[in-house]
C-alpha cells in the first residue's frame, strides 16, 4: 500500500488557529461506515447519536509543559527542544532544534526568573533522530518552571489559555501533545451523557512522536511506529468485556483511545485484556478491529498514520469522500478543528 493513496491538499485557511467557544459549538460531520451519506451537524448534537448503554472511552493523559530552550555550554549557542518520552526520572528522549547538538554536548536550561538552573548533557542519538538527554536532578519537579506547553508546528497563533489545550477530564500528566478529539467535551456535556444512561470508561495513552510526523516511507508497510506508553486498568476491562458481552457499542473518543484499546485486545482471545506499558501498534488498511464499534476524531494530517487509522476502520474510499466534502464546505481541520463521528 502507498502512502501517497493518504494524501490531500489542503488550503491553509482552513488548518484553525485557535479553538471554537465553547469546546462543543465545533461542527461535527457523522459519517455511517455503510452509507455514502454524511450528517453535517454541531459536536453538541453528539447526544442524537448515543444511547443508553453506550461507553465512551476516552484519554485521560494531560499535556506537559514539553517546551523547552536552553544554551549550548560553553559557547552560548541557542537550542530548542522537546521533550518526548521519560526514560528514568532524569533520563528523556527528546528532539531538538539547534545545529550541531552532538554525543557529549552540555546544555543549560535557566528558568525565566533565573532562580532554577538545570543542566544536561547529550548522551545518545536515537534512531527517530532525537537525543537521549541526562539532567543533572530529576526534571518534572522543574517542568513548570522551565517548559511551555507545546502547540503543534501548524499553530502560528498564541494560546491565551493554556488551558484549552487540555481536555476538561485530564488528569495524568505526560503527553507533548493533547488527545485532541477531547477537546471538543464540555463538563456540561459528558454530565447530559450520562444523565442519557452512557458509561464512561478512561485509558491512558501519552501522546508522543508520531503525532508530530508524517510517514515518509512510500510504501506504508514499512513504517514503523515510535512506540509510547499506555494503561488500561482492571476497572476499564470489566466495563469494556461487560459491554461487548452484552452487545452494547464501545465509543473510542480519539485514536489514542482507539490504540489503547486494541493493544489491550491483543493478547486475549475475546474482548480486552488489562494492559500497562508500550505500544507500537500501527493501524492501516486491512487491519481488523476487535473492540471498537465507533470513533469520534478530528481531522487529521495528509500520509499520517492517523488519518490510516481512521481509512482503516471508516473504509478507505469513505474516508476519501468524506474529507472532500469537508474541504469542500470549510470544515476547519487538525488539533483545534472541527469532528467527525464514524459510526
Amino acid at each position: 500500500m502507498l502512502t501517497l493513496e493518504f494524501d490531500y491538499h489542503l488550503l491553509p485557511e482552513l488548518v484553525a488557529q485557535k479553538p471554537v467557544e465553547p469546546r462543543d459549538a465545533s461542527r461535527l460531520l457523522v459519517l455511517r461506515r455503510h452509507s455514502r451519506i454524511l450528517e453535517h451537524r454541531l459536536f453538541h448534537d453528539l447526544l442524537t447519536y448515543l444511547k443508553p448503554g453506550d461507553v465512551l472511552v476516552v484519554n485521560v493523559s494531560r499535556v506537559i509543559p514539553a517546551r523547552l530552550h536552553a544554551r549550548k555550554v560553553p559557547t552560548g549557542g541557542k537550542v530548542e527542544m522537546l521533550l518526548l518520552a521519560k526514560r528514568a526520572p532524569a533520563r528523556w528522549e527528546v528532539l531538538v532544534k539547534g545545529r550541531r547538538v552532538p554525543v557529549g554536548q552540555c546544555l543549560k536550561l535557566i528558568s525565566a526568573d533565573g532562580e532554577v538552573t538545570l543542566h544536561a548533557t547529550v548522551e545518545a542519538v536515537t534512531q527517530s533522530g532525537g537525543r537521549l538527554l541526562r539532567f543533572d536532578k530529576a526534571l518534572d519537579a522543574y517542568l513548570e518552571l522551565l517548559g511551555a506547553v507545546p502547540l503543534p508546528p501548524y499553530i502560528h497563533e498564541p494560546l491565551k489559555n493554556p488551558e484549552r489545550y487540555q481536555t476538561v477530564y485530564s488528569r495524568v500528566s505526560g503527553s507533548v501533545a493533547a488527545p485532541t478529539a477531547g477537546l471538543h467535551f464540555t463538563r456540561q456535556l459528558i454530565a447530559r451523557a450520562k444523565e442519557l444512561g452512557v458509561e464512561w470508561a478512561s485509558v491512558l495513552l501519552h501522546v508522543g512522536l508520531d503525532t508530530f510526523r508524517p510517514v515518509t516511507e512510500e510504501v506504508v508497510e514499512d513504517h514503523v511506529m515510535h512506540t509510547e506508553y499506555c494503561h488500561l486498568s482492571p476497572q476499564t476491562a470489566r466495563i469494556i468485556n461487560r459491554a461487548k458481552a452484552e452487545g452494547r457499542r464501545v465509543i473510542a473518543v480519539g485514536t489514542t483511545s482507539v490504540r489503547v484499546l486494541e493493544t489491550a485486545a491483543q493478547r486475549v482471545s475475546w474482548g480486552v485484556g488489562v494492559w500497562d506499558g508500550p505500544t507500537g501498534l500501527f493501524i492501516y488498511p486491512g487491519y481488523r478491529f476487535r473492540v471498537v464499534d465507533a470513533i469520534i476524531t478530528n481531522f487529521h494530517l495528509p500520509r499520517s498514520s492517523l488519518l490510516m487509522l481512521v481509512s482503516a476502520f471508516a473504509g478507505m474510499e469513505q474516508t476519501r469522500h468524506a474529507y472532500t466534502e469537508a474541504i469542500r464546505l470549510g470544515y476547519r481541520f487538525y488539533s483545534f478543528g472541527d469532528a467527525m463521528l464514524i459510526l
